[in-house]
């Protein structure tokens, strides 16, 4: 199948010929006819399946065939969980609408807000944007979506796991009309959450799952090695870096602190490396990943703040230095490496407190992994045995015989005193004592 084959317009065929695409992906293959139909879409695919045209296509062909609802508020607004990803996306846009009147704007966090209320002002076709910063946007009236004629939400599982929930509602109820078309997409459908938002945001959508998210990566190679403690893995990733044959690599760590040392070490061993983390500024973040794109530097040490979203044939190798709290985030991770069809290799050092993550990515693989050591750096952990499970004991009945209780009725009565009732007279039910009768003086001597 070719892009010709899927209904799209002359002149995005004539762009896509240009940018050398030529065969579709699966994705697609199966959302753009759809979306060009103009229904809803829930989708899944794994990453690096190329879903980003899978979105932007149907929307461009929206520009080219219908009229705006108005002619003010933006026409497509799509929702990405990071900046970086938004990035990517906004860059693919513009190679898509160059040289057409159909102009999109960058609203993300980190970048002054001013600036985005001034782009805003001029009434952007397109939008793509994090939920947090736009609806700030919305707060403060900088920007409308009465008019919006579709609603993208690219890794909505994702914007979920990092609490946007509140904001994606306010957004969906901010552009809440019957002639709004909504694409979701995401690493799974499994996700109850994701269920439970497309449930009130989307209608009648069309299905589509394309590869489960944990399906093997064919074009990655992926190992597992394990480690005694922090110094243990150090080592073995001096060894990694000393001896693999590497063009550029990424490294994941768990926390800032852990980016910012291992940046350093590595610098001072003369190596290439840059940090990316979520605490800079969106300036920095983008000259950061503009040097590491451009080869300027061989090594990008980050948190999961780059997991998704970068795209950078270069990248041979992936390293967890830590393994993901999430099992979802080591498929986006390794996802980074093996892309355009390159080969990739993915490392991952476990230790004592990353196991209970290893297993945790073992389930979600569905696949049982053997381990590999480097000679000279072997270790002595093999992982952790599962806490054994408490027996129930029964307890066994005493020999003691149960006392009998004793009732009201094996009290022994007491008995009445006569003297008491002698000098009482019963009537009416009330107890009335009796008069004496008077002494004669007389007889009382």
């Amino acid at each position: 199948m070719h892009f010709k084959d899927l209904g799209l317009d002359q002149r995005l065929l004539k762009k896509l010929n240009h940018l050398a695409f030529n065969k579709p992906t699966e994705i697609q293959q199966t959302a753009i006819p759809v979306g060009i139909l103009g229904k809803d879409v829930l989708a899944s695919s794994k990453t690096g399946s190329g879903k980003t045209l899978a979105f932007l296509l149907p929307a461009m062909q929206r520009m080219y065939r219908s009229k705006p609802f108005t002619r003010r508020d933006p026409r497509v607004l799509v929702l990405t969980p990071t900046r970086e990803l938004a990035k990517q996306v906004f860059a693919q846009l513009r190679t898509l609408n160059a040289g057409t009147p159909y102009d999109g704007t960058l609203i993300v966090g980190g970048e002054n807000f001013n600036d985005q209320v001034k782009a805003l002002r001029n009434d952007p076709m397109f939008v793509i944007a994090t939920p947090g910063r736009l609806a700030d946007h919305l707060e403060h009236r900088s920007t409308h979506l009465d008019g919006l004629e579709m609603l993208i939400l690219d890794e909505a599982d994702r914007m979920l796991d990092l609490g946007f929930e509140a904001q994606l509602r306010r957004i969906h109820e901010a552009a809440s009309h019957r002639r709004r078309q909504t694409l979701m997409f995401s690493a799974t459908l499994d996700h109850a959450d994701v269920i439970d938002i497309a449930s009130d945001m989307l209608n009648a959508p069309k299905r589509i799952s394309i590869g489960h998210s944990a399906e093997e990566h064919t074009d990655i190679t992926q190992r597992f090695i394990l480690c005694d403690h922090l110094d243990h893995k150090q080592a073995l990733l001096d060894k990694v870096l000393e001896t693999e044959d590497y063009n550029q690599v990424i490294i994941f760590t768990a926390t800032r602190a852990d980016t910012d040392r291992l940046t350093k070490e590595l610098n001072e061993r003369k190596m290439k490396a840059v940090a990316l983390s979520g605490n800079l500024n969106q300036t920095q973040r983008n000259s950061i990943m503009s040097q590491f794109e451009r080869d300027c530097h061989k090594i990008l040490v980050t948190t999961d703040v780059a997991s998704r979203g970068l795209d950078i044939d270069k990248v041979s190798h992936v390293i967890n230095f830590d393994m993901p709290k999430h099992a979802e985030e080591y498929v986006h991770r390794i996802g980074r490496t093996g892309r355009a069809g390159n080969k990739g290799d993915a490392i991952s050092l476990v230790g004592p407190k990353d196991w209970k993550s290893f297993k945790n990515v073992e389930a979600f693989l569905k696949q049982e992994i053997s381990f590999s050591t480097i000679e000279g750096l072997e270790g002595k952990f093999k992982g952790l045995k599962p806490a054994p499970k408490k027996k129930f004991v029964k307890k066994k009945p005493t020999s003691k015989k149960p006392v009998a209780k004793k009732t009201d009725s094996a009290k022994p009565k007491k008995k009445m005193d006569k003297r008491f009732y002698d000098n009482m007279a019963v009537g009416d039910n009330v107890f009335v004592p009796k008069k004496k009768k008077p002494v004669d003086p007389a007889k009382e001597d």
